[in-house]
């Protein structure tokens, strides 16, 4: 990826005219550097299910990496995650970014049969799930007992071609310091916290990475946020918006906290006008003004 990356979010409800596939080719040809979608498989809307779509999105593509935004660890077996992720990465050319979250949604996973999880569980049930992905990734007859997840003598063949990366959408001082201590990249979304409390959240990120002896640098630090981009568009708590020169004043402002990526999801109408106007206007002058 570019030194500062930026994402565009597709489609994943299931309804006349939203096209995962399309959405993607468009900000492909545009020039965007990774697309992602949310993972939420069970809810009253229609939806696709996440790894599914971005499997046949990365099959409809070239170039562009495919992000998982991000995957709840509860949902699925940590083990068999790590060797989707193998799978993916190995056919898509190594395009996959692997999103993992400790779990948003308490009723999701009731309503799947999942059971309730603490906070602590889902804290330990992240750090689990990355440690044994690196693991099978890795080593032969990779063992690891978890408080969670475990897994016993277990080999996944082949090993990834070249390193998958992880980034975590994490808020809470327990989470981010498993992300700084483990993660590749730290993907928040805008408006879950004041946009003052960034700061601190990353330097806690970066804090923890000093502290396990990794380059802090080496994360990326993504902004999600829900946008529009158009003349007529007002922001709101969780959406940035505005005329092309406005949003990229506010992204200029998110880099002084120290993000270096931004992935967007389009609200309102005129989807692809805005996210033209987001490739040709907003993106290129956030690159010169840096």
């Amino acid at each position: 990826m570019s030194e500062v990356a930026f994402g565009l979010g597709i489609p994943s409800l299931v309804l006349p005219g939203t096209d995962p596939v399309a959405t993607a080719r468009m900000a492909e040809a545009l020039g965007f550097d990774f697309v992602s979608a949310p993972d939420h498989p069970c809810g009253t809307e229609p939806t696709y299910e996440t790894w599914t779509m971005l499997s046949w999105v990365a099959a409809a593509t070239t170039r562009i990496r495919v992000a998982t935004r991000v995957l709840g660890v509860p949902y699925r077996n940590p083990a068999l995650v790590a060797k989707m992720a193998e799978t993916f990465a190995r056919l898509s050319g190594g395009r996959l970014i692997l999103g993992l979250g400790g779990g948003y949604s308490d009723e999701e996973f009731h309503a799947f049969g999942l059971g309730t999880f603490s906070a602590r569980d889902k804290v330990d049930g992240l750090e689990e799930a990355i440690r044994i992905a690196r693991g099978l990734w890795s080593q032969p007859g990779f063992t690891y007992r978890g408080r969670l997840h475990r897994t016993d003598r277990a080999d996944l063949e082949p090993k990834p071609a070249e390193p998958i990366p992880i980034w975590l959408g994490t808020f809470g001082d327990r989470a981010l310091g498993v992300t700084g201590r483990l993660a590749d990249g730290w993907i928040p979304s805008y408006g879950y916290r004041p946009i003052n409390q960034y700061r601190a959240m990353r330097e806690r990120v970066l804090a923890a990475a000093c502290e396990a002896g990794r380059d802090p640098a080496g994360i990326t630090c993504a902004l999600h946020m829900q946008a529009q981009i158009g003349d007529q568009a007002t922001g709101g708590p969780f959406l940035v918006a505005g005329p092309p020169a406005a949003v990229t004043d506010q992204l200029l402002a998110f880099t002084k906290i120290g993000f270096t990526s931004f992935s967007f999801t389009l609200t309102g109408p005129g989807l692809p006008e805005q996210a033209e106007k987001l490739a040709r206007e907003v993106i290129p002058a956030v690159r010169a003004a840096l």
